[in-house]
């Protein structure tokens, strides 16, 4: 039985310091002025000749070089190899030396160095220009320096990049080091394979395709690594402590080794039951006790030096800081804990001082990621619905606090969780550390800085990288936009500078036996036929010129075809390398599983980039930001896909919804979607192929919105339930049903009986409201609050009215306390559960909800709400 425990009865020693008041008012600051220490002094040094794999580089501040971070597969270490080259940090400028010798906020600076004379290529004209390059000791000191002058260049870029663009390094690569330097060791490749697939492209396309294809053909080394999983005291259920305060204990760590380890590090309340427990699979996990904080965190600490990677979830957020604080506040030396906070804007960057640390939690938040590695099988992103979609494995369900579970229950929640954690690296033959290596590779960002940043980050760098690797200039984003014409449609979605995808107009019922035809990558696939990029389009010096015109044959940008654009390049590269070899090699029938699952990695990895690439072009806060490519991608897919469509109805083809890229045909005729195929690749030049096949789909003919049953009875649903967290759980229990129920459907006949059944169960989720049959938690919203109560002053949410509630009753409440409330018949409108009684609940409030959550659907499936609504007479309830 667990019982209520209380903070006093925790051994916790306190040693406040400047550290450690730093720490509480972290959020006034925008660095987190964590104490430094000499963390590289410890690490092991790279040996000559011998083989690494580079994961990422660095800054040491202290010492002033960049520092390349080294995993030796062979022992499983990290070694660490400093700049030896006299590398120094710079950015470029359009004036003459003498010019800057005039600026004495520069020359005189404590960071200058010297001024070079350097020659690039203009990407507009490819013809050379010349700069000055401004070189100092200090990368703090490019932020401050290029404020004095006009306009400078490449002056934006973190400094381990810029070291990384300089010797055209690529992170995920092996190298040996030879005389101090790191050595490229390139796998051998089957060259014949990839001439023949890029044979028709252009010079330019087919040198890259030879110098990208190792990317895809060197082996990914098993990193050694750890996940850890800390499970903090909290004095009141569904409050998660504050990671830079770090008030209360650290009661449970969790670790799960990729070399077999399975341990939990255990607080020792007192009356201390004989702990065990097992892991997914019924092995043995180790069970340690202390009997103090301090010396289980001294003990964590010791166990995590023999990892070269720490894995967690969420752990930049919440267990690395908390960790990191926490011993700060039992009086642990800056250099006896392995952590460090390096900055803290919107997020905080924690690194792991001996090696590397991932959080899975921001890799797998990346909507890129999400949508095209892993098909959106997960809609959010907490622990365990990624865990249920990807591994079919759930974290243990509780019905308590964490402080008020039995010291065996504890273990086994918090061991689950890091197993869960590790797994995620490690099933399907390790295809998520493979997918980050390989991303890696591609955008050329260390695995740390890859795992934390948006897909445009990666797209950024891979082109910076490609800028400098040619020794163009890379463009300020201001001359971009001067270079370029403005844009010539309007914008249908608000908030969107420019006219997007076209929608066909969908119907509403219920149509038997649809396919959706789908073009392959259809804007990559645009960008690069057309040869669309920031500095070939509606550009002034140019010989050869083709005409973008929209769906209506009207003319909006021109673009120039004398050279070929980088964004034209890269993409096709990409698309070219997925669809013409990895893509057919995973079908290979003589390819042992282990290297047909390294080929699906390869082609996930590819989709990511291909998909991403249009979008960024299209974003304002991207620094290649050209809104005339965005709009020109665009406008041509409207026009490749319109022609599509009528050219389809003329065949006699029944297209009844179209999207972007995609047609709905009902019950096709086989040959004459053949003839639709060969039809747009010799009109387009592209390839349009079956995607998708629906036994049945269900329109409610609203855009974006229907309800699709696939042949093997998997269901497809686009916009008809917002999946969102703080639904009531008696809301997803009942649409759950119902879409398992509409799953079973084989033929029109039982669809009748199907809607039957649906407006039954609508009609009792009615009938339990009106009777109250719901308990609170079913019926519950649950919603975290961002910031501080007294901090909204307008427009105040209902989650924050109920806390306010829950304040008044001397409940104290904080930021990142989850807030649990009803919907109740008062003022406020709603209620804390805590202070809530059955009795109060507004049921009609609970009826909209039902009604907003079951209208679309059942719309779909010519059922009206006037239908339903007429079935619910108070005598009905009683029937």
């Amino acid at each position: 039985m667990a019982r209520q425990l209380t903070l006093t009865e925790f051994s916790v020693t306190t040693k406040p310091s400047e550290s450690t008041k730093r720490s509480e008012e972290h959020k006034e600051q925008e660095i987190v002025e964590t104490p430094k220490r000499a963390n590289r002094e410890g690490l092991k040094q790279a040996q000559e000749e011998r083989k690494y794999f580079l994961l990422s580089v660095d800054y040491d501040g202290k010492v002033g070089k960049a520092v390349c971070k080294l995993y030796d597969p062979e022992k499983g270490e990290l070694h660490v190899l400093y700049d030896n080259m006299g590398h120094k940090s710079y950015f470029l400028v359009d004036l003459e030396p003498d010019q800057i010798n005039k600026i004495p906020k520069i020359v005189k600076d404590k960071s200058f160095v010297r001024l070079e004379k350097v020659n690039k290529i203009d990407p507009y004209t490819w013809k050379t220009i010349s700069l000055t390059k401004i070189v100092v000791n200090d990368p703090l000191a490019v932020r401050r320096l290029r404020e004095e002058v006009p306009r400078a260049y490449e002056a934006h870029i973190k400094y381990f990049n810029n070291y990384i663009y300089d010797f055209s390094l690529i992170p995920g690569m092996p190298y040996v080091v030879r005389r101090g330097k790191l050595v490229p060791l390139k796998p051998e490749v089957d060259v014949r394979e990839v001439k023949e697939a890029f044979k028709d492209t252009d010079q330019v396309a087919q040198e890259m395709a030879l110098d990208w294809a190792p990317l895809f053909e060197s082996e990914i080394p098993s990193v050694k690594r750890v996940a850890v999983d800390i499970e903090v005291y909290t004095p009141m259920m569904g409050r998660v402590p504050d990671p830079f305060k770090a008030e209360y204990p650290v009661i449970s760590v969790g670790l799960a080794g990729s070399d077999g380890l399975k341990l939990v590090l255990v607080l020792n309340r007192g009356e201390m039951e004989e702990i065990g427990t097992k892991d997914s699979k019924g092995m043995e996990v180790k069970v340690e006790v202390f009997n103090t904080e301090r010396e289980l965190l001294v003990r964590l600490f010791e166990v995590l030096k023999d990892y070269p990677m720490i894995l967690t979830f969420n752990g930049d957020d919440f267990d690395v800081p908390y960790l990191l604080f926490r011993s700060l506040k039992l009086g642990l030396m800056p250099e006896e804990i392995p952590f460090e906070i390096t900055e803290a804007r919107k997020k905080a960057d924690t690194k792991f001082t001996y090696g590397f640390h991932i959080d899975l939690y921001r890799f797998f938040f990346n909507k890129a990621v999400r949508n095209y590695a892993f098909e959106g099988k997960y809609s959010e992103y907490n622990l365990d619905t990624v865990a249920q979609a990807l591994l079919g494995l759930s974290k243990v369900k509780l019905e308590d606090s964490i402080s008020d579970l039995s010291a065996s229950k504890l273990v086994e929640y918090n061991f689950r969780d890091s197993e869960i954690t590790l797994k995620l690296t490690t099933f399907n033959n390790e295809l998520v550390w493979k997918l980050i290596v390989l991303f890696s590779r591609i955008s050329k960002l260390g695995i740390e800085e890859l795992t934390r940043t948006e897909i445009s980050a990666w797209v950024k760098n891979l082109y910076y990288w490609e800028h400098r690797k040619r020794n163009w200039l890379i463009p300020l984003k201001e001359e971009i936009l001067d270079r370029s014409s403005g844009l010539k449609t309007s914008a249908i979605i608000k908030g969107k500078g420019y006219k997007g995808a076209v929608v066909i107009d969908p119907p509403v019922g219920v149509f038997f036996d649809v396919i959706v035809l789908d073009f392959a990558s259809l804007y990559p696939s645009i960008i690069r036929n057309w040869n669309l990029s920031y500095e070939t389009v509606d550009i002034q010096e140019c010989r050869n010129r083709r005409d973008i015109k929209d769906e209506s044959g009207a003319k909006i940008h021109e673009v120039c075809v004398d050279r070929p654009g980088i964004t034209a390049v890269v993409t096709g590269l990409l698309r070219d390398f997925r669809v013409k070899i990895y893509k057919k090699k995973g079908k290979q029938s003589n390819l042992d599983e282990e290297r047909r699952m390294l080929y699906d990695v390869v082609q996930r990895g590819m989709k990511v980039f291909i998909n991403a690439t249009y979008g960024v072009f299209g974003a304002e806060t991207f620094p290649l930001y050209a809104p005339a490519v965005a709009e020109s991608v665009t406008a041509l897919g409207r026009y490749v896909i319109t022609s599509t469509r009528d050219m389809a109805r003329k065949l006699g083809l029944n297209v009844v919804y179209g999207d972007t890229d995609s047609l709905f045909i009902h019950q096709p005729d086989r040959k004459k979607l053949e003839e639709l195929v060969e039809w747009t690749r010799q009109n387009f030049g592209l390839d349009l192929e079956v995607d998708k096949s629906y036994r049945y789909i269900a329109f409610s003919g609203l855009k974006k919105n229907y309800f699709g049953v696939y042949k093997d009875s998997k269901v497809d649903i686009k916009g008809m339930l917002a999946k969102k967290r703080n639904t009531p759980e008696f809301l997803k229990q009942a649409f759950n049903e119902a879409k398992n129920r509409l799953a079973k459907v084989q033929t029109q006949e039982e669809l009748e009986k199907a809607i039957q059944d649906l407006t039954a169960q609508v009609k009792e989720v009615y009938r339990k409201l009106k009777m109250k049959e719901y308990n609170l938690d079913e019926l519950a919203f649950r919603v975290m609050l961002s910031r501080e109560i007294n901090s909204y002053e307008k427009n105040t949410p209902q989650h924050v009215k109920a806390a306010a509630q829950l304040a008044e009753m001397n409940v104290q409440v904080l930021s990142r306390d989850i807030i649990s409330f009803v919907k109740v018949k008062s003022k406020e409108g709603v209620k804390p559960v805590q202070l809530a009684k059955l009795s109060e609940v507004d049921v009609d409030k609970y009826y909209e909800s039902v009604r907003s959550t079951f209208e679309q659907l059942l719309k779909s499936f010519n059922v009206s709400w006037d239908r339903i609504e007429s079935t619910m007479s108070i005598d009905s309830f009683f029937k």
